[in-house]
């Protein structure tokens, strides 16, 4: 597999950025962003694609530890 040239890769951004804001349009509905999703993943090389997905489900979880704060379970053990 050879890398994607420039042109591709903007390809490949432009497309997983109109996903993302689809998703965050629609509160994370995927179904509601089948078409994105479809040329995301035809623009984007598959090894990019999985790691983009699990990019997102990163920031999202970050984004909700900074603004709701930790809570840890009640059976999570405490470092001493």
């Amino acid at each position: 597999m050879s890398a994607p040239t420039s042109s591709e890769r903007k390809a490949c951004w432009g497309a997983r950025d109109e996903l993302w804001k689809c998703l965050d349009l629609n509160e994370d509905k995927r179904s509601a962003c089948e078409k994105h999703q479809r040329d995301f993943e035809a623009k984007c090389p598959a090894q990019w694609v999985k790691y983009f997905i699990k990019r997102r489900d990163f920031l999202k979880y970050k984004e909700k530890i900074q603004t709701e704060g930790y809570e840890p379970t009640e059976g999570a053990s405490k470092l001493s």
